[in-house]
Order: structure tokens, then sequence, then C-alpha cells
């Protein structure tokens, strides 16, 4: 017998590991470069992002003694971040505000904003070095969180804070004539994506630094869904 599928070719052991590369965009009302997005800041000591969708429950309808049809719920982003440490502008996304200089006080009003990590994808052939994929996510807010502080022994440990995120979708529209749902997260592929594409892409989301005598340097910003669809569309 002859079988036309393969299982576990070499190069195809595909998995996906690590985060890092965080940056942080707090939600601006002043337009930056076509988004409600402010130039983004590094963020530092990401140990963890867990990504929780929720929804799209099923709710089957009956009729004429047969399942007549079946209602799914709309889905929604979450994720949990963690990190050993976190920007100074996160403090407003926390619930923290700054009274005076080194003095700040809780359980003010949650800043939204937007951030992006990557994760790497490796493979057999090439370990965790074989691509990655960049994520952005959308309209975030942070619930409060535990901070445990204990004592000083023989067995130290940094503490871990950690965050649970909710998202408000941002619209997409309409794309070569498709109509798209509002969304909270992209990801882009690196494996898959135009390599020239891929690198302007990065100079826009983690900023390009100063080239030649007199040359500026363009800041790190967060495009929109819809501007992140165009600048990858191969119709475009």
């Amino acid at each position: 017998m002859s079988i036309l599928l393969n299982w576990d070719a070499a190069g195809e052991k595909l998995y996906e590991t690590g985060v890092d590369r965080g940056v942080l965009f707090l939600y601006a009302s002043t337009k930056v470069n076509d988004t409600n997005y402010a130039n983004g800041v590094a963020w530092n000591g990401l140990t963890q992002v867990t990504q929780s969708p929720s929804g799209a429950e099923s709710n089957p309808i009956y009729a004429d003694n047969i399942k007549y049809l079946d209602l799914r719920s709309n889905e929604e982003f979450g994720a949990t971040v963690e990190a050993y440490t976190y920007p100074d502008e996160f403090a407003e996304c926390d619930g923290s505000a700054a009274v005076a200089t080194g003095v700040y006080i809780s359980q003010q009003a949650r800043k939204k904003f937007g951030f992006t990590y990557r994760s790497r994808i490796g493979n057999d052939e090439d370990g965790d070095s074989h691509g990655y994929k960049i994520h952005l996510v959308y309209g975030c807010t942070a619930a409060p969180s535990e901070k445990a502080y204990q004592t000083v022994n023989d067995s130290p440990e940094a503490i871990t804070f950690s965050w649970e995120v909710s998202t408000e979708p941002v619209p997409v529209g309409k794309i070569n004539n498709v109509e798209y749902r509002p969304v909270a997260h992209l990801e882009i592929d690196s494996t898959k994506a135009d390599s020239t594409k891929l690198t302007a892409f990065e100079e826009m989301l983690y900023g390009k630094a100063a080239e030649g005598q007199g040359g500026e340097a363009t800041q790190p910003y967060m495009p929109l869904p819809a501007d992140v669809i165009a600048h990858f569309d191969t119709n475009g």
C-alpha cells in the first residue's frame, strides 16, 4: 500500500516557544500615525503571555423535533501577562497615578493600552531560530493583581507581577471584498510573510534608528489591523 500523506518529515516538526520583544502602547486621544496609540516603549522582563480566548459557545436551536441550527456566541480575546518588571508608563494602566516625585496612589482609573510581543517558531532542523510570530493586542485593560512580597532567605526569588487583560476589539472593515469582524488580536508569521514587508513593518513597530549624518529616527508606533493587513496584502 502506498500512502500519499507523510508525517514528521524533516524540517516539518514545528513548535512554538519563548516570549520576548514586548512593547507597550498607551491609548491616546490624539492620533499618532493614524492610530490611537502613543509611541511605544520597551517592556522588559516579560516571562509569559497566556492567551485566553472565551465565548464562541454553542447555543442550539430546536424546531420540528430536530436540531434546527446551532448559534455561536461572540468570541472575546483575553490574556494573562506575567513579568518581573514593567515600564513606568504602565502604572496608569495598573490604576496608579503619580501625585508627587516618587509618590504614587492606587485605585485610580485604568488607562487603555495596546501591546505587542514575539514568540519563536522552532523545528527539528533549525531549533528555535526557525522563525517567529509577532502578536499585536488591541483595546486592552488590565485588572488588579496580587503582589506577594516575602522575606529574603537562602532561596531568594524575584517577584513576578501578573495582570489579567481583557480587550475591546477594533474594526477591520472590508479587505479584498470580504467584510471582517472587529478583532483584538493579530499575528504575523515570519516564515510566511514577505521578508521585505516584514522588515519595514518591524521598523514601524519597534522604531528605526537614525542613519547617516542628519538622519532622523522613526518612533515606534502600533498600526491598526486594517493598516497591518494592507501592508502585507499581496493584492495591494
